[in-house]
């Protein structure tokens, strides 16, 4: 009850801090008229990106591009918005990871078990399950952030190492095929995971490849907006960690991306389209927060086969369009 009404309370706290903003600004019905609608892509992008792992850019960035906006501005936009989704599906999966802990599990998690034990034997089993299936996220986290961050902060400081992609005349195509290699692997991985239980612990080699799978996807999220929680989704689900798992550390690493990375959008680039964001981010927020009962209602078969057609389809498009 404590941890529901203090989420309450944030969500009461942010609502009355946009009313505050929205009303001081200029004109602010016109600004109603002209981009509410960009709510609902907030929400869409955040629901997709916090439910397979896939950051907020994989929606925003195609939908910008055929808006019209430039390159600066869409990767910007979009970390911006990512700002708001991304770190309300963090702080959604982290407290479904400690009411998980803490209580004695979900009662859905419960039934898998009602026909050996006891309701209590099955609650207890359902809560040492989870705690063996997510032992290693403090390890991922640790390993994964701090790798990310770099390889973002690299990339942003020192555009001239990466020729084009930094200047954003191939945003569409370096998006388009990293979309499409993307879907390829998910497919992939579709086909040859599940045969067995989840692993639960890192071994030595991931502890060398995790860093630097995530440097070079924060380098792709720098001038894409989209890389790093991908790749690290796809690479647990590879290595054959659980499904939710791996979500939820893509998740809470894309959010420390995208705040890191946004400071620069902020001070250097200035190239954020805040009108836009005044009304996808509340909307991202709204996403965030659904999209883990979208992941526990579905197996995690049909979600990855979800994540991979969709990237694919954006792939095309980016590459077609």
């Amino acid at each position: 009850m404590f941890s529901q009404f203090t989420a309450l309370q944030i969500r009461g706290l942010i609502f009355v801090s946009w009313c505050v903003v929205f009303i001081t600004l200029q004109e602010p019905m016109n600004l109603f008229v002209d981009y509410a609608a960009f709510a609902i892509l907030g929400v869409l992008g955040a629901v997709f990106a916090n439910a397979t792992g896939a950051g907020g850019g994989v929606v925003f960035v195609p939908f910008f591009n055929h808006m019209g906006f430039s390159p600066s501005a869409t990767v910007a936009t979009s970390f911006a918005i990512q700002c708001f989704g991304m770190t309300a599906g963090a702080f959604t999966w982290w407290r479904f990871h400690k009411m998980q802990s803490l209580s004695q599990g979900e009662n859905r998690s419960a039934e898998q078990y009602q026909d050996k034990a006891s309701s209590k034997f099955a609650l207890q089993s359902a809560k040492h399950l989870h705690l063996n299936q997510w032992q290693g996220l403090y390890s991922v986290l640790l390993l994964s952030i701090p790798a990310s961050v770099t390889g973002l902060l690299i990339a942003q400081f020192n555009p001239a190492w990466f020729g084009p992609l930094a200047k954003g005349d191939m945003l569409h195509i370096g998006f388009g095929v990293f979309s499409i290699l993307l879907a390829i692997c998910m497919f992939f991985m579709v086909a040859v995971t599940g045969r067995k239980p989840p692993i639960t612990q890192l071994r030595p080699l991931d502890s060398i490849l995790l860093p630097i799978i995530c440097i070079c996807g924060g380098i792709i999220t720098a001038y894409l907006s989209i890389g790093v929680g991908e790749l690290l989704a796809v690479y647990l689900i590879t290595r054959g960690f659980n499904v939710t798992f791996s979500i939820a550390c893509a998740v809470i690493l894309s959010a420390a991306t995208v705040w890191s990375g946004v400071i620069h959008h902020v001070m250097v680039s200035q190239a954020i389209y805040w009108p836009v964001v005044l009304f996808a981010g509340p909307g991202a927020i709204i996403g965030g927060v659904l999209a883990k009962r979208l992941v526990l209602h579905f197996s995690p078969k049909h979600v990855k086969l979800f994540f991979a057609s969709w990237i694919l389809i954006l792939g095309l498009s980016g590459l077609v369009f």
